[in-house]
């Protein structure tokens, strides 16, 4: 597997960054909440998680260890695949997130397009 990317900021946009790392240029899927933090800088750091399935590899990116956790937690209930995940990520804060998981705030968890 790979666990992150390290290499020159080639694009970013909300939904995606392109990281190119020895001559490889990698698409990452990003949430909302990576994006904001990606620093304008030619050098940048995204751990990884790769969602295999049939009809496709897709690699997502994520500014930090704990927001990768969290994805991979969300994606690991019934009925949440990567794209509910990564939506989540983007409306909350990986702490929001655990937060209203560990209250059971059921309205907040709602309240994310996709769930409820």
């Amino acid at each position: 597997m790979i666990t992150y990317i390290k290499g020159k900021l080639i694009e970013k946009t909300p939904t995606n960054a392109i990281i190119e790392a020895n001559g490889i240029g990698y698409f990452l899927n990003i949430s909302l909440n990576t994006f904001s933090k990606i620093p304008d800088k030619e050098s940048v750091l995204l751990y990884t998680h790769l969602s295999i399935r049939e009809d496709a590899h897709t690699l997502f990116g994520f500014i930090s260890k704990l927001e990768r956790e969290i994805f991979r937690l969300l994606t690991s209930v019934s009925g949440v695949g990567p794209s509910i995940a990564r939506t989540m990520l983007s409306s909350m804060t990986s702490e929001q997130i655990q937060q209203a998981i560990a209250t059971e705030d059921i309205p907040t968890i709602q309240s994310v397009k996709g769930i409820g």
